[in-house]
């Protein structure tokens, strides 16, 4: 890894850097994650390890049919079974307020648009693993059984899986099967290039496929209430959308958020959650549910599958004239964030490039097809591998390098996007560029046998050495951080200080990004107290909003500073008083607290000494706006970036390919916790590697034909490949908190493009689909 740059204050030093039994300590240390070691022990508690006196089992019936009409349920075998307490379909939901669709009870919201996916199908099936019913009993095996006895006669209806066919065939829904078209307007439409090319892509529906089981257990409440323990994202969303299929006031419903096991989308779907409570209330006993793999393939949502259309104007030198663009997103049965993901798929249709004419129509349909909902990038990512695509064809048409062409119309501080926006965070597209083309490469491999596991499809996997072609590509995107289009972003923080120790109380889930560990380093930074306690989440707290696009860092991690900050003046105060001096000139470094002067030099620990002071605060950043119907407006509160340089050998007879290396330069904006912002990059690098080569959740029919671990196929250690940190810009984000930026969804929105490149440059193939395949990297 690079050294930090254009820092405006010195980090604290590096774990390496500590003295022998010294921990790291505060903003800009590589600290550890406060989770790594019960989680490396196994004693970290995750919802599939949750037990209560008198448990119930639950199980789902799901549909077999991607779109049936359902005739008739009957659930009296399963009821006559031993052991069964209870068994639910849509008719014990509550009451659907009127005017609200058929099959569509207020219980579907999910607070993402439109409130239109049932908790349990009422009338009509739309996708293949739909919940239809559910069942309690005293043993998940008895549990399983009585689902699987429920009689359900469906009238099989023709799917539509293919998003193209959605616009001219009869509503799947009474909504329709239009989630959003976007059409964006930008400059002259009669400018015309020197040069034109043309290009159409696939993007394949990625699964974010968590390890960890999909698991909750929910708790009858004497008051007629229930308390759900998940491992939930969101835990106050989550709350109220279980409240509204309850028909239950929110103070009546409580969600204690449970070990999330890692988590880059939504963890669980809606109907699980209140499917699960309802079984709790009606049998009155609690109920926990631990989903299959093939359930959890069925249940939660997916990447957008895309069909992307392009056509890049550029003059004799390679800078962009204009680009226009068809996008095409498949939503599936449901809307869930459909209309978001569109909005990010318009608004970097052209990517971190200028360009003065911009004219695109973007859709999101309902299908048939399993439904789509929020990935790391959405939207972004799919974009990303088309307009990189192009670049490397307008390259190729040019003569000119295709990094050269990134350099001449990279996007920076001051420019205006398609949609108007201009970017006044820090845009260091260019920077990002220099710094991985000039990485020194990885070496060739061997010709000895003792390298033969370096070939594309490893030990007795390659076909002739000889056939073996090297390729080097580049790529570069952006995404958004936070929410977009008006989306208000805020987060409450409760720091609490006693003595030696604080505590952070603040619902804002730690999914994996290392929210948990930022708190304690902000509290240390500001406090100079060591020993920081985080409260665990749950819905008593003050709202925090979803873990989704970087926004923890950014907000919640906001008004921990803040919240630490009034404490700190509730510190101070008194001290400066008697000493006659303002509390500015008073400051707190390696647990001491000390003045201008010198005069004072006093512990923190001496200070708080029988005192117990607190503060609660918010963070909110500045508002966004709705794109107009031209697709213009100041939609985006900040943007990352990233460059990527792949390195991949292509077996150009067998189609394998082995990724060699990915060097990355980041956008970072400050690097709070350096260690874990390469951890985060390397996981986001391997996870756009499975997209780019493995990853691809099929379907036939709509029928979902591989929700396995052993169908689904996912990177190992052996397809991932070496990852080096070219550098880490940290050209601060002035309205960002701590001027960082967020680390995760931009490295896993550019890799499928920059490999899909190096693919492209070992075998002079078009490659126009992710994943890619074997006879998309097969010469002759």
């Amino acid at each position: 890894m690079s050294s930090p740059t254009d820092l405006t204050a010195p980090l604290a030093p590096s774990a390496d850097e500590l003295p022998d039994g010294a921990e790291p300590f505060g903003l800009g240390s590589s600290a550890p994650r406060t989770d790594a070691l019960p989680k490396a022990l196994g004693i970290y508690p995750y919802a599939a390890d949750l037990w209560a006196e008198g448990l119930l089992w639950g199980a789902v019936l799901r549909s077999p049919h991607p779109y049936a009409r359902i005739v008739s349920i009957d659930t009296s075998a399963a009821l006559a079974l031993p052991g069964v307490h209870a068994v639910i379909t849509a008719a014990d939901l509550p009451p659907v307020p009127e005017g609200t669709p058929e099959g569509t009870p207020e219980a579907a919201s999910d607070g993402r648009g439109s409130a239109d996916r049932p908790v349990l199908a009422s009338g009509v099936v739309r996708h293949h693993g739909e919940p239809v019913a559910a069942v309690a009993a005293d043993h998940p095996d008895t549990a399983r059984l009585a689902a699987a006895s429920i009689v359900v006669e469906y009238e099989p209806l023709e799917p539509v899986t293919d998003p193209e066919q959605s616009f001219n065939v009869p509503p799947l829904h009474p909504d329709g099967n239009l989630f959003r078209h976007l059409p964006l307007r930008s400059g002259d439409p009669e400018a015309v290039g020197e040069v034109i090319v043309e290009g159409l892509y696939q993007v394949g529906r990625q699964d974010p496929a968590p390890i960890g089981a999909e698991a909750g257990l929910a708790v009858p409440r004497p008051d007629g209430g229930v308390e759900l323990h998940l491992s939930s994202t969101d835990p106050h969303g989550d709350r109220d959308r279980t409240a509204a299929g309850l028909g239950l006031d929110p103070d009546r419903v409580r969600l204690v958020v449970t070990g999330v096991p890692g988590a880059t989308a939504d963890r669980e779907d809606r109907s699980f959650q209140v499917t699960l409570a309802l079984l709790a209330l009606r049998t009155g006993r609690p109920v926990k549910m631990t989903l299959t793999r093939e359930e959890s393939f069925q249940s939660h949502t997916s990447r957008h599958p895309a069909l992307l259309r392009y056509r890049h104007h550029a003059d004799a030198e390679g800078k962009l004239v204009k680009v226009e663009a068809q996008i095409l997103l498949d939503g599936g049965a449901y809307a869930e964030v459909s209309a978001e993901a569109l909005a990010a798929a318009a608004a970097f249709s052209v990517g971190p490039y200028v360009c003065p004419n911009v004219f695109v129509d973007a859709w999101a349909v309902r299908t048939n097809n399993p439904p789509a909902g929020r990935m790391r990038g959405e939207g972004a990512l799919q974009t990303c591998f088309a307009y990189e695509s192009q670049l490397d064809q307008l390259a190729a048409q040019l003569g000119i390098d295709p990094l050269e062409i990134r350099r001449r119309n990279a996007l920076a501080t001051g420019d205006p996007m398609p949609t108007g926006q201009a970017v006044t965070c820090p845009a260091p597209v260019a920077a990002l560029l220099d710094a991985v083309s000039t990485a020194p490469l990885p070496p060739l491999p061997l010709d000895d046998p003792d390298s033969e596991w370096l070939l594309p499809g490893g030990p007795g996997g390659a076909g002739d050495p000889a056939a073996v072609r090297r390729g080097i590509g580049y790529a570069v995107g952006m995404v958004h951080m936070l929410g977009a289009e008006g989306e208000d972003e805020v987060s409450t923080a409760t720091v609490r200080v006693s003595g030696d120790h604080a505590t952070v109380i603040c619902a804002a889930v730690d999914s994996g990004q290392g929210f948990a560990t930022l708190a304690r380093q902000i509290v240390q930074s500001v406090l100079g107290v060591s020993e920081v306690y985080i409260a665990p989440a749950d819905s008593d707290q003050s709202s925090a909003g979803p873990s989704a696009r970087g926004r923890h860092t950014w907000v919640s991690g906001g008004a921990v500073e803040r919240a630490a900050l009034m404490v700190r003046h509730q510190l101070l105060q008194p001290i400066a008083a008697n000493f006659g001096m303002s509390v500015e000139l008073l400051t707190i470094a390696d647990g001491k607290i000390t003045s201008y002067d010198g005069v004072l030099g006093m512990p923190v620990t001496e200070a708080l000494e029988g005192k117990e002071l607190w503060a609660t605060a918010q963070c909110r950043p500045h508002p966004t706006e709705p794109l107009d119907e031209a697709g213009q407006g100041d939609a985006f509160v900040s943007i990352a970036f990233c460059a990527m340089r792949a390195v991949v050998d292509v077996d150009i007879e067998l189609g394998a390919v082995r990724v060699v290396e990915m060097t990355v330069a980041q956008d970072v904006g400050r690097a709070l916790n350096p260690r874990q912002i390469e951890d985060r990059i390397e996981a986001a690098v391997a996870q756009g590697v499975g997209l780019a080569l493995l990853e691809d959740l099929r379907t036939e029919g709509g029928r979902l034909v591989n929700p396995s671990l052993t169908g689904y196929r996912l990177p190992t250690a052996l397809d991932t490949p070496e990852v080096r940190i070219a550098a880490l810009i940290e050209d601060r984000d002035v309205v960002a908190t701590f001027g960082a930026k967020a680390v995760s969804a931009v490295p896993a929105v550019v890799a499928p493009a920059a490999v899909a490149a190096a693919v492209r440059a070992a075998t002079g193939l078009p490659v126009g689909r992710l994943p890619i395949l074997p006879e998309d990297a097969t010469v002759g």
